[in-house]
């Protein structure tokens, strides 16, 4: 049978049960993180976190959609433009088709803070993604993410939430913030890296 993805699928319960559709955050969740107030802002400064290819490729395989989600103040600010950033999610495209995996959809909140409805937590977002994947609702949906906003993001839409945690002495200090301790204490479930995750996700479906 076929999902509304268009992948083959071989039973209709992979992954977790009824869910379709990972929404994932960028910067901490599928790429290392720059330093706090610096972003990415070209290819050559995009280096994909260990084993986030193949966990991309597994649930492609699995069916299930996989769209990132992602804020990015740094074009507002004038630090990078658009452009800049299609090529960063272009060299990103190219990682994973060399480990047979794809993102179906990037969804971009260029926009500063308290300008728009697009910026995580806030839906706008979720509502760009479902307008081009009609299959697409929050209640087939999981978020992936480091941050309290995407927590926050998939929580109010109604979305399994799970929060990456990283495991480095730098995440394991930013994690007793109170702000990523909140992140870590609502979501559904916790990890170290999107690889635990997918294997989480995909197990909990056999």
């Amino acid at each position: 049978m076929t999902n509304g993805w268009g992948k083959v699928m071989e039973s209709p319960s992979a992954g977790i049960p009824g869910i379709r559709s990972v929404f994932l955050d960028r910067d901490g969740v599928l790429n290392e993180k720059m330093p706090e107030g610096r972003y990415v802002t070209r290819p050559e400064e995009f280096r994909v976190l260990p084993g986030v290819a193949q966990a991309i490729r597994r649930l492609n395989e699995a069916g299930l959609g996989a769209v990132v989600v992602t804020n990015q103040r740094g074009i507002a600010r004038g630090l990078y433009t658009l452009e800049d950033l299609e090529a960063i999610h272009a060299e990103l495209q190219r990682i994973l088709t060399r480990e047979g995996a794809h993102i179906d959809g990037f969804f971009v909140c260029p926009h500063d803070e308290h300008s728009c409805n697009c910026r995580k937590p806030l839906p706008g977002l979720f509502e760009q993604a479902a307008s081009k994947f009609p299959e697409i609702t929050a209640a087939t949906s999981a978020m992936i993410g480091d941050s309290l906003v995407d927590i926050e993001f998939g929580r109010r839409l109604g979305m399994k939430t799970i929060y990456i945690e990283g495991d480095t002495i730098e995440s394991s200090a930013q994690l007793r913030r109170p702000i990523d301790a909140e992140a870590a204490k609502l979501a559904d479930w916790r990890f170290a890296s999107l690889p635990l995750a997918v294997d989480a996700i995909l197990a909990a479906g056999k």
